[in-house]
C-alpha cells in the first residue's frame, strides 16, 4: 500500500491553506516582537531589544511583572491538570467499575453538564467565591476551572478503564488487595495513555484560560498571562512591538512542551487502551 494517496497534492494544498492564517500569524508576530518597524510582513526597521524589557523591568506600564505573572499561570494550569487527572480518574473508575444507584442517570447527567456553557454560571460562581472568600485568588479559580473541566474528564477516562481486562483486577482481589490498592497500582498504570491524554489536555486548556481569571481576579499580585496580554488592549495607545514580544514568551512554554513530548502526544488515541 503506498504511502501517500493518489491525489497527494490536492490534500497538501489543502492543509497549506487552512494553516497559511496561522503561519502568517505567527510571522507577523514574531517579526513586530523583533524589529522597531514592521510593514505588513516586511521588517522596515531596526532590531529592537526594547520590545523586551519587560524581561528585565520589574513593571511595564503600571502592571506586575511579568515572572509574577508566568508562576501564577504555572501554578494554575499544573493545579487544574493535577486536580482533573486525580478527580476524574477516581470518579470515572467508579462509573466504569461499580453498580449503583442511578448510575445511568448520573451518566446523562454528566453529559449535561459538560454541554452546560459556563459563561451562563460566572454570577452564580461569583457569589458562591464570594462567601467561600475565594474571589479574587488563583485557588479560587483553579476549584472553579477544575470544576468545569470535570465532566469531559470522567467521560474521556471513563473509555480508558471500560476497555481494561478484569482479569488482573480480579487476581489482585482474590490475593487480598484492597479495591483502593487495585485502582491505584493494578488498574491506574494500564491507563497511562488515557491520563497523558487528559492532562495535556487540561494543562493546554488552563494554559490559554482567560475569561475565568479576568471575571474573578481583580488584584495584580493574581494574574495570569492571560490577563497580562489583556492589558494592553485597554491602554489608548497600544505598543504592539511590546504586546507581541510578550505574546511569544506566552506561547513558547506551550511549544516546548509540545516540541519535547510531540513523540508521546502523536501515539496517544481517544476511546482506551486494550487490557
Amino acid at each position: 500500500m503506498p504511502l501517500l494517496p493518489k491525489n497527494w497534492p490536492l490534500w497538501l494544498l489543502v492543509l497549506a491553506l487552512i494553516t497559511l492564517p496561522i503561519g502568517v500569524g505567527l510571522l507577523w508576530l514574531f517579526l513586530t516582537a523583533l524589529f522597531d518597524q514592521v510593514h505588513g510582513l516586511r521588517p522596515v526597521g531596526d532590531f529592537s531589544p526594547e520590545n523586551w524589557r519587560f524581561l528585565t523591568e520589574g513593571s511595564v506600564g503600571g502592571r506586575p511583572s511579568i515572572w509574577v505573572a508566568l508562576k501564577n499561570s504555572i501554578l494554575f494550569a499544573a493545579a487544574v491538570a493535577t486536580l482533573e487527572v486525580l478527580i476524574a480518574s477516581m470518579a470515572a473508575y467508579a462509573i466504569s467499575r461499580m453498580k449503583f444507584p442511578f448510575r445511568t442517570p448520573y451518566l446523562g447527567m454528566i453529559l449535561v453538564l459538560h454541554a452546560f456553557p459556563a459563561v451562563s454560571l460566572l454570577i452564580a460562581i461569583y457569589y458562591i467565591l464570594r462567601v467561600l472568600g475565594l474571589f479574587d485568588t488563583l485557588i479560587g479559580v483553579i476549584l472553579v476551572k477544575a470544576s468545569l473541566e470535570l465532566p469531559l474528564g470522567i467521560w474521556l477516562m471513563k473509555g480508558f478503564f471500560d476497555q481494561l481486562s478484569w482479569d488482573m483486577e480480579m487476581a489482585a482481589l482474590v490475593d487480598g488487595a484492597s479495591r483502593w490498592t487495585v485502582f491505584w497500582k493494578v488498574a491506574l498504570p494500564l491507563v497511562r495513555p488515557g491520563i497523558l491524554a487528559l492532562g495535556t489536555f487540561a494543562l493546554l486548556s488552563a494554559w490559554g484560560e482567560f475569561i475565568l481569571p479576568f471575571t474573578f481576579i481583580v488584584s495584580g499580585k493574581s494574574w495570569t498571562l492571560a490577563l497580562y496580554m489583556q492589558s494592553f488592549m485597554r491602554e489608548a495607545f497600544v505598543d504592539y512591538g511590546l504586546m507581541a514580544a510578550v505574546g511569544l514568551f506566552y506561547a513558547a512554554p506551550v511549544l516546548l512542551l509540545f516540541l519535547l513530548g510531540q513523540r508521546y502526544l502523536l501515539n496517544i488515541y481517544s476511546g482506551g487502551v486494550k487490557g
